[in-house]
């Protein structure tokens, strides 16, 4: 078993502190994490040095806003109080939004399995800071405020094993220990040991994931699911283990390989905790009381054959209503009374298996509040995903239902974290909106597989979203009625919807249709729709051909064809009806990216 480990802080020597074992590391406001040290901060640029700190699953869960990820922003200073931020240049920027950079900490312990932290941080102001401390992948260890000069350890146990990132079908080995600090406080000085202890797996989807968050950061901007959320009503008793992903079902949980990271290391007296519906129910093989009932049956057999708990949760609530009446719009009924059937059904005289009722509960909070006051629970305008107010509220009443299950672990924290302020996106900086950035080499591919195949509307918009600089998202909000939300490209398609980039014109019907080839009008109509949110197009006079060209395509496309022969992407020659290959839309797109 590895030895504790330590890491001290800022401008003292382990001498001076009386922690000169051999054991203790020293860290500086320099020191960056690579591979080969196998410790440091994350800030922008070894971040995009690194293609493993560019997975949220395997760091702290954070991401540079894009139009701040060729920045430096992240400075670091240090002193007897330990390393803690310093003011950026950019600083003024997201002030007065009440936005923060995270300080970002990483270390290798060389081998997975649950780890103890004891974690320093120190205020070296002279009045009191509001402190958001996260461990792991932006697992919530502590909320609140430190007064003047005042120095508190904070404890937290995490679970380091494999998993499978998003957009990867491969699970991707991790050994390392993140933790992320919010606040005008420094890291004094952090412990980690090595320790057999519960663990608390987690499997569902979106709703229950470790979501990334941007940054500059506010919680109510940024998504969250209540299973990162969970630790914080468990401290130092059990470790969490979060296998939910964006778009799962009961059954891809299985398929995709993130059940069998969790039934490789499930050990008896563990935890499973079971949330599923909102992309099943979009199946018919997974109907409520048919292959979702089954699944879950399934999942229950084989967690107690390791000696392991099953405990189901029913699916949190949308904030969803109809237009009509402007009465609730239940979606998940169905799916919640399956799981309240299924968990009896299953239950024995030496082995229960309780459900936690969260869809209940959650419907009701939600029909409380209405419509409006609900949304500022909710990533803004998001009908289906939390922020982190929102997984922190669902997260504490499964953990107060938790409580009377298995009480040796979990507590019923009388504590609350409530929305405050404005709730709006952040505004890319005037500066910045037009500011030229040179692609990297790599970063948008110079060669494409199968180039001389017609390329589809999925395989289309990862492209746009990765040469026009959109942040990509992992969740999806079932805009289309075909496209579902563990789907390859689901998650680029709702980056294309939250940015204007579709036009209603390809979505007849409420479809996308993604396996259709795409037409070089509607290429250009979405290239365009997305430029034009960078950068300023000009349109000049067209020649007589160029002038077919524009003639002969839809007319809800004539602007964007127009666009497109100014910029040189296409010539007048065109017959914007023709199919596209994928070569050829690579270089069209290539030639807009930024």
């Amino acid at each position: 078993m590895m030895e504790t480990k330590r890491f001290l802080f800022g401008a003292r020597s382990p001498e001076a502190a009386g922690q000169a074992d051999g054991l203790t590391v020293q860290v500086s406001a320099d020191a960056r994490y690579t591979e080969e040290t196998g410790f440091g901060f994350v800030d922008e640029k070894n971040r995009r040095e690194q293609e493993r700190l560019q997975l949220p699953e395997l760091n702290s869960g954070f991401e540079p806003i894009w139009w701040y990820q060729d920045e430096e922003i992240t400075l670091i200073q240090e002193g007897e109080y330990g390393c803690m931020l310093e003011r950026s240049p950019f600083a003024l920027e997201w002030e007065s939004t009440g936005r923060a950079i995270p300080l970002q900490f990483k270390a290798d312990m060389r081998e997975e399995g649950s780890y103890r932290l004891l974690m320093e941080i120190c205020n070296p102001n002279s009045r009191p800071v509001p402190v958001i401390l996260f461990a792991g992948r932006r697992h919530l260890v502590w909320k609140g405020e430190l007064s003047a000069g005042e120095k508190r350890c904070f404890e937290a146990l995490i679970h380091v094993c494999a998993i499978v990132p998003r957009g990867k079908t491969q699970p991707y080995g991790d050994t390392t220990v993140d933790i992320a600090l919010i606040g005008e406080a420094a890291l004094y000085g952090l412990t980690v040991t090595k320790e057999q202890c519960p663990v608390v797996y987690i499997a569902g989807d979106s709703t229950v994931t470790d979501q990334s968050a941007e940054y500059p950061y506010a919680p109510g901007t940024s998504y969250s699911g209540w299973g990162q959320m969970l630790a914080y009503f468990l401290p130092g008793r059990a470790a969490v283990s979060n296998h939910a992903h964006s778009g799962l079902t009961t059954e891809s949980f299985r398929e995709e390989g993130h059940y069998a990271i969790v039934e490789k290391r499930l050990k008896a007296g563990d935890y499973v905790l079971i949330q599923f519906a909102h992309n099943d129910q979009k199946l018919p093989h997974l109907l409520a009381n048919g292959g979702y009932r089954d699944n879950l049956i399934r999942y229950i057999k084989e967690i107690r054959e390791k000696g392991a708990f099953p405990i189901l949760i029913t699916p949190i609530a949308r904030n969803s209503w109809k237009g009509a009446d402007n009465s609730y719009n239940d979606f998940l009924s169905e799916y919640a009374e399956t799981v309240i059937f299924v968990g009896k059904e299953q239950s024995t005289e030496d082995f229960r298996v309780p459900v936690i009722d969260l869809h209940k509960e959650s419907m009701a909070f939600i029909l409380k509040e209405g419509l409006e006051s609900a949304k500022a629970w909710f990533y803004p305008a998001d009908f289906t995903h939390s922020n982190d107010f929102g997984a922190f509220r669902a997260a504490k009443t499964v953990a107060g239902a938790l409580g009377e299950i298995c009480p040796e672990l979990f507590e019923a924290a009388d504590d609350y974290w409530t929305p405050e302020g404005s709730l709006t996106l952040p505004v890319c900086p005037e500066r910045l909106k037009n500011k030229e950035k040179p692609a990297a080499e790599g970063e948008f591919p110079a060669e494409v597989e199968r180039p001389e195949d017609m390329i589809t509307r999925a395989e289309a918009l990862p492209m746009l979203i990765q040469a026009l600089k959109f942040f990509p998202t992992n969740v999806y909000n079932d805009m289309y009625s075909d496209v579902i939300g563990h789907e390859w490209y689901a998650g680029a398609v709702e980056c294309a919807w939250q940015n204007g980039i579709i036009p209603e014109e390809m979505t007849e019907g409420g479809c996308y249709r993604p396996d259709k080839a795409l037409l070089l009008e509607e290429l250009l109509a979405m290239a365009m729709n997305g430029f034009r949110g960078r950068k300023k197009t000009e349109i000049k006079g067209a020649g007589e051909s160029e002038e077919r060209a524009v003639r002969e395509a839809s007319v809800w496309a004539r602007r964007a064809v127009l666009e497109g022969l100014c910029l040189g992407i296409v010539s007048g020659e065109e017959n914007p009806k023709r199919t596209v290959k994928r070569g050829e839309a690579a270089d069209m797109i290539r030639k807009l990216a930024l």
